[in-house]
This record gives C-alpha cells, structure tokens and sequence, in this order.
C-alpha cells in the first residue's frame, strides 16, 4: 500500500517547493523506492498553455500530451517517476471535472458544494497517483498557506489523512527564515505564523524544512522546534546553494530528512546510493572552463521562461566539463541594435521557442549571424521555422518567404499551419502535443549525435515546415535529417556547410538530465567549446606575431 508526503510552502511563494519535493523523491529512489511526483496548483486555469510565460514561466510537457507546470520538469530531472497528466492537477481543471459530473448527472439531487465534491475530486486526483509500481506518491501544493486559492487543496490533504491513516501520510512544511540584514540576524517569526495557518487548518507538519541564506544555530532551531511543535530533528535547515541546485539533495541528505521519512512512514528502504549524484556535483564544483551561449528569446527576462533550456545547457556543460554561461539576448533588442552588437562575443546560439510576431525579426536576424560567421547554431520548435525562413531569403532567394502565423497572406509561406489545426477554434490543449516518433537518416549529424535509426520527442506547436518548399530548400544545400514519417513532417534540419548546424520542431531540452544529458545538447555545448578554444588559440597566435 503507498504512502504519502504532502509538500506545502509558506511566508513567500518562490521558495523551491518543486526542487525540495524533487529531491526528497531522488534521496527516497535512492534507497530502493520507487516514487510518484504530482503538483496541485491553484491557479483557475484548467492547464498553464494558454498562460504567458512571463507570469507562469515555461510550460512542460509530458509524453502523453499534458501542458503542465514547469516543476515537473524537476520532478523528471531529479527522478524516474513516470510523468503523466495525473501528475498535474490545477483548481480549473478539478473544477471543470466536478461541473461535467453535474451536468451529466452523477450529483442528481445533491446541492454541488467545495466540501465534499471538490475536496473528493482532489483527493481521488492524489489517489490516481497510488498505482501497484509506486510506494510513495509525493504531492506538491502549490501557493503559499493562507491563499485564499490553496484553501480547499488543503483541506483535501488533511481530510486525506484522517481517510488513510496517519501512519501514512506525512505532512513537509517548507519555509523562510528571512535574515534582517539591519539587525543581523534570522528571524523565525514568519514560520511560526506560517506553521499557525496550517495547524488551524488541521495539519500538523511533521518535518519543517527551513530555507534560509545563513546557518541556523542550534537555539534558532531548538525554538521552531517548540513553537511549531515539531520535533527538533525535523527542523531541516535548506540554506541557498552556491554552485548548482543539484546539491539540494545532499544537503537535505546531511540532514538525515530520508531517515526522518523512512521511519515515520515505516518504509521498507534499502541503503542510500548516492555517489554518483556526488561526484556530479563535485564535477560542477571543479569546472574551471567557461564558454558563452547566447539564448535569443522572446521572454528572456524572466529566467523560467526557459527553464529547461537552461538546465538542458548545463547537463550538457557538466558532461563537457565546462561551465556554459548564458547570454540572455532579448530578440527585440536584435532588432534594434543588430545581431552583432549582441553575438560578436559568444561561442553559440540558441533560438528557442515562442508565439506570436513580437522579436521574430530579430531571432531571424540572430540565425544568420550564426550561419554566416560559423558560430555553432541551435533551433527549438519556433527556432527551426526562424532557420527554414532566413535560409529561404537569404540563400534560396526567397526575399517574402515568411511564416502564415505572421502573415496570414504571405506569398511565400515556407512555414504554414498544420492540416489537422485548420479549423481548430479552442486555444487550450489543441495544439500538436505530446511525444511523437522521428525517424532520422543516415549519415547526418544528428544520426551520429542519437546513435539510432528512430527517436521519440515531445512537441509542442501549431506549424510545420511547409512540404511545397522541401526540394527548393534541399536542393540550395538544407539537409532534412529527421521526418515524422506517417504524416511526412519535417522534425530536424541541418546545414552541413557550416560546423554546428541543428535545428529541431520538437522539444530535446525536455528530456534532458544532469546525469544523462540529452545528445543534441551535448553536441551543440561540445562544438561551441571547440569554437571557443579555436577563437582563443587564434587570438593568442595573433598576440605573440605582434
């Protein structure tokens, strides 16, 4: 029979309640266990994809096609939980489940009310987690304790244990110890009210996990032990990290926090194997290397945005054993200014993905300052289109080749909308989504790159390549080196006259981890280090002729 851990934040939102769920699931994987990882959010939309990437930051997507927050892009970084549309449930989406029930019937009778029928559905939503292959199913709640929004999640999980039993289910309290810097010290006050607002509720914490800048002393910790009426070994102290988030989970480890689960919880738990996460970290710890990538975006001034880019690109560096500094270019500012003013310096580019016009010039722009100087180029999704179009201009001829999402009359529309989205009215959870095959071709970088005739990745977008201009586009140089082959979609491009050229319609940084980086990854940061050298052994050579 499963156990529980319910995950709640208070005193700020932000607090890494994802990355400290995520690693309590490795710490307990890393014992034998094998974990279920779901996030609850509050927010009233029935899925993040129509939200802007500005308030909600990146949208993640599963294999089964689920649009979902972007911590469980930690959860799949950190472990093996299978990740699925029942790993992110939101208040819309519970909602709209309860108001489909009514209007076909199944509450005949009965006045629809929060409690019972919304708190059931989040409890039967927390229950579809708790399958035959999962011994602990570990459920993040979203928000801050005393939201108005999180009330009825709340509710739910303490109704949820008093249903299960106690013994199994257990209740991590993360929060912040802010440091006054004008009195020079930790204040425990914020928890305290925090830690309140919950028991109020009806739930206890069984383990208060402290984020804070600075070592809590043993009297601090002694005292939110007291306060909180939590035990004073479950007072787990998460100070900020200094080199990388994947030393989260050893510091919780240090910590004993596996310990304190295994036991409350009476798990049957193996010995903790973690050395291989360890000498991970000390790799990053060690890296004296740097390279320059630029990452010309659209939403570049939110880091989420592209969250798992980010992460993808520093998998990738810790295998090349290299630290890659990001250089976040705003598209917009290409525009402006010119793609040299902003990429003369780097090593690489990367153009990720988007919607709408805003900074498409200037992504466009950014891709040929690659193509024509040698800088290693990387295309996601919306950055294959922005290849295809400025490869179309500027080395077919094709001066008014364009995208139909742009420009709904373009007479050259190299990029147009997909057949089977023609018609398509509904913006949320209609687009091509999910996990698709790609069959790759022999011969080509991206062949060697996987190491295998066929892949599967995950997408996420309404336009393809148009087929009318693949012979045109194919015969000016562009090699097509990946194809969905039961609809003939393009997936991957390649420029063989040039040393790193890859754009993809899919989404690689998805499935990228920091054990096992994603290969297309990989390549791009190996060949923008090759670049970086080349450019720095050049520049010496030049010194010493002087």
């Amino acid at each position: 029979m499963a156990r529980y851990i319910f995950v709640t934040g208070g005193v700020v939102s932000s607090l890494g309640k994802g990355l400290t769920a995520a690693s309590i699931g490795l710490l307990l994987e890393r014992r034998g266990l094998r974990v279920g990882m779901q996030k609850l959010d509050p927010y009233i939309n029935v899925d993040p994809g129509t939200m802007s990437p500005y308030q909600h930051g990146e949208v993640y997507v599963t294999d089964d096609g689920a649009e979902a927050d972007l911590d469980l892009g930690h959860y799949e970084r950190f472990t093996h939980s299978p990740i699925t549309r029942n790993s992110n449930f939101t208040t819309g989406r519970i909602y709209l489940s309860v108001i489909e029930k009514e209007r076909r019937g199944e509450y005949l009778g009965s006045t629809v009310q929060v409690v019972p029928h919304i708190t059931n559905e989040i409890k039967a939503a927390v229950l579809k987690m708790a399958t035959q292959d999962v011994d602990v199913v570990i459920t993040e709640v979203g928000g801050t304790v005393g939201d108005i929004e999180s009330l009825p999640f709340l509710e739910a999980i303490r109704q949820f244990a008093l249903e299960q039993g106690r013994d199994k289910v257990m209740f991590i309290h993360l929060t912040l110890v802010p440091y006054i810097r004008a009195a020079g010290e930790l204040k425990t006050k914020p928890s305290q009210h925090s830690v309140a607002q919950l028991r109020q509720i009806g739930i206890q914490p069984d383990v208060l996990v402290c984020r804070t800048e600075f070592a809590m002393d043993e009297d601090m910790q002694s005292k939110l032990s007291l306060f909180c009426n939590v035990p004073r070994e479950a007072v787990i102290e998460e100070r900020d990290v200094e080199t990388t988030i994947y030393e989260v989970p050893l510091m919780l480890q240090e910590h004993g926090l596996d310990e304190i689960i295994v036991r409350r919880l009476q798990l049957a738990a193996g010995d903790l194997h973690m050395d291989d996460w360890r000498e991970m970290v000390n790799t990053v710890r060690s890296i004296d290397e740097e390279v320059s990538i630029a990452v010309c975006g659209k939403y570049i001034q939110l880091n989420d945005s592209y969250k798992s880019i980010y992460e993808s690109l520093a998998h990738a560096g810790i295998s090349n054993k290299v630290k890659v500094r990001v250089v976040k270019v705003d598209a917009e500012a290409v525009e402006r200014d010119g793609a040299a003013a902003h990429l003369k310096n780097v090593s690489a580019v990367l153009v990720p993905g988007g919607f709408g016009h805003r900074g498409i010039q200037g992504k466009i722009e950014a891709v040929r300052y690659a193509r024509e100087n040698g800088l290693p180029f990387f295309g996601i999704c919306l950055g294959l289109q922005m290849a295809v179009i400025e490869f179309a201009r500027n080395v077919c001829g094709l001066g008014p080749a364009n995208s139909t999402e742009f420009e709904a009359e373009c007479p050259v529309p190299v990029i147009d909308l997909m057949d089977e989205q023609k018609g398509v009215e509904r913006k949320g959870g209609t687009m091509r989504l999910g996990a698709y095959p790609c069959s790759l071709q022999a011969g080509t970088l991206v062949h060697s790159l996987y190491g295998r005739d066929e892949i599967s990745e995950r997408h996420r977008h309404r336009y393809e390549v148009n087929n009318r201009y693949r012979q045109l586009l194919t015969a000016k140089g562009l090699v097509i080196s990946g194809t969905y082959r039961e609809k003939d979609l393009v997936e991957i491009i390649e420029y063989p006259d040039h040393p790193w050229f890859v754009a993809v319609q899919f989404h690689p940084e998805f499935k990228s981890r920091p054990l096992t980086p994603h290969p297309l990854f990989r390549g791009f940061v190996k060949a923008a280090v090759q670049h970086s050298r080349a450019r720095k052994a050049k520049a010496a050579a030049s010194g010493e002729a002087r």
